[in-house]
């Protein structure tokens, strides 16, 4: 199964994902997947629906595990691949104010943390986006973000404001690494200058749920929090929906269209709109007293 999903393409989070999923229903039988039959599967589902209650996001990744393991690796003509689907999710994703995106930042304790939550929110990335942004990806003469591999193996060129590069060079003069501005610093923190590979994603995670419960956000706060906040933030300054599609990446406007559930219409420049929100902000202030 590992070998198809990389013949195929496959992300490397997919992937991982993917063989997760299939790792837990052998277990829960305790039996090689290929030897269960379709009764077992059916079963299985029904359990996670039922007993597990599991949302419809986390649903939608086992269902897709199932449907290649039993399309692709081991060929199967069952009834049930065909009826699975995960219903559709009509909730509004997290959003946080402006105050309390610098109030977030602003508790947080270490300034790798910090610094790479302000890159999230600044530019709008997904996390594996933010962890494997690399110094050859920083061009700081056009002002421009060079987004290597983002989802579905996509590239975009990213404006890049002033604020956001200050956090960047700041924190990496605490490394000095040579190829990755968030590198994985070990237990001990000095790790940093020689790592190959970067922040592991449940140190950010967990972070930003102890800042959040720190100064009283109640709302489900993760990284992607993050970039649904930034661009509804563009959208209520007057940035272009369209404008924000190329930002975010999406394929399609259809996916950027949730937004105008979120704020008002907008129609302006979304560059400006973008430097202003992030050069707004007194990062000399929310970065002070980092020294790590």
């Amino acid at each position: 199964m590992s070998q198809d999903l990389q013949l195929l393409g496959r992300a490397k989070r997919t992937h991982d994902g993917y063989l997760r999923e299939i790792r837990k229903l052998a277990c829960h039988y305790n039996t090689a997947p290929d030897q269960l039959t379709q009764q077992q599967v059916a079963d299985y589902l029904l359990h996670l629906i039922n007993e597990r209650l599991f949302a419809p996001g986390t649903l939608k990744v086992t269902y897709s595990a199932l449907k290649f393991f039993y399309g692709t690796t081991c060929p199967r003509d069952w009834e049930v691949l065909q009826k699975i689907k995960v219903p559709k999710q009509k909730s509004l994703p997290t959003v946080l104010t402006i105050g309390e995106v610098h109030r977030l930042i602003g508790a947080t304790r270490l300034h790798h943390n910090a610094a790479l939550l302000w890159t999230l929110y600044s530019l709008a990335l997904r996390l594996e986006e933010g962890l494997n942004l690399q110094i050859s990806d920083i061009d700081s003469k056009r002002m421009t973000v060079h987004i290597h591999r983002g989802k579905g193996a996509k590239d975009r060129l990213l404006p890049l404001p002033v604020s956001t590069l200050k956090v960047l060079r700041s924190y990496w003069k605490q490394h000095r690494n040579a190829c990755l501005i968030f590198p994985s610093s070990g237990r001990n923190r000095k790790n940093a200058g020689k790592a190959t590979t970067p922040m592991a994603p449940r140190t950010i995670q967990g972070c930003l749920k102890l800042a959040a419960k720190a100064i009283g956000i109640h709302k489900p706060v993760s990284p992607h929090t993050l970039r649904h906040s930034m661009a509804t933030h563009l959208f209520e300054a007057g940035a272009s929906l369209c404008w924000i599609q190329r930002l975010l990446g999406h394929s399609n406007l259809q996916t950027t269209l949730v937004y105008l559930h979120l704020t008002d219409d907008g129609n302006v420049d979304g560059r400006a709109q973008l430097n202003h929100i992030a050069d707004t902000a007194s990062t000399d202030k929310l970065f002070e007293g980092f020294t790590e």
